[in-house]
């Protein structure tokens, strides 16, 4: 789970763009010049592709120039890389999104939460809760979307893990997904969790009042070698940012509110008090 096809993809996708314009070719031309439907081209430049051709690399390599071996068995190796299959295509009925692969190829992650405890975070007990409050899912498919973010838990603990900022609302923690018991548990596990060197949960409390991320969660992907993402998510769809300008804004509003949150010590012990408070009711 260390490698992400879609990244890879991805960044295949930006420097095909990129040669071609150092070549001097609109997309076009370099189209017509190989025999191909232009829209051949713009769909490789903007990654939308599943399986990328390693002959039609090869191809777009000659018409731009790229003569270097070293640099074309960089390419050849990113398009070989970029056609495996993740770990997340078994999942493929359950997941909304691609965000669990770009996760596996993310150096850092940041997450706000405002409802509930981040997907990255969530015990198998609490995750479940949260599926079956949907009431729109069989039993068989919630224990598939259980079993599929349990599997994106493993990025944090794999070798070379991400590093995960979380910040959460003090509303996810109080309300009680699950009944007492679910929600004892959940906080242990959060406690747990921010213990280890590439977590930090930060709580933001009521007392911040309002901030500038009252309208919803939202994820911040950085990527060692490729433009960062913004992912945001609505109750029917789910939305990339990839902008400059979009990335510095969700940027700026995650970094206002984490001047309002308590911190990484703060933030453990007032969820060790809750989760004292709790334990009376289990």
């Amino acid at each position: 789970m260390t490698g992400s096809p879609t990244v890879k993809r991805r960044r295949l996708s930006q420097e095909l763009r990129r040669l071609r314009l150092l070549a001097g070719f609109t997309v076009t031309e370099a189209a017509k010049l190989l025999e191909w439907d232009a829209s051949k081209v713009t769909r490789m430049e903007r990654g939308q592709w599943k399986l990328p051709s390693v002959h039609d690399i090869r191809l777009l390599l000659d018409l731009y120039g790229v003569t270097e071996e070293s640099r074309r068995e960089v390419m050849v190796t990113l398009a070989r890389e970029a056609r495996q299959r993740g770990w997340w295509e078994k999942y493929q009925d359950v997941f909304r999104s691609s965000l669990p692969d770009f996760e596996a190829g993310a150096s850092a992650i940041r997450t706000w939460e405002i409802v509930l405890i981040p997907g990255l975070l969530q015990t198998e007990k609490y995750a479940k809760a949260v599926w079956q409050a949907g009431q729109v899912l069989d039993s068989e498919l919630i224990e598939r979307h259980v079993a599929a973010r349990l599997a994106r838990q493993k990025i944090l603990t794999r070798e070379n893990p991400p590093s995960l900022l979380a910040l959460i609302d003090e509303a996810a923690l109080r309300k009680q997904i699950g009944g007492a018991e679910v929600m004892h548990a959940q906080l242990q596990r959060l406690i747990e969790l921010a213990a280890k060197p590439n977590i930090t949960i930060q709580i933001v409390p009521d007392a911040a009042g309002a901030h500038p991320a009252l309208e919803g969660a939202f994820v911040i992907l950085d990527f060692p070698e490729d433009p960062s993402l913004v992912y945001t998510v609505t109750t029917t769809d789910s939305l990339w940012l990839e902008k400059p300008d979009e990335y510095q804004r969700y940027s700026f509003i995650f970094s206002h509110v984490m001047t309002s949150a308590l911190s990484p010590d703060e933030s453990v012990r007032y969820m060790t008090a809750l989760a004292d408070q709790l334990k009376d009711s289990c």
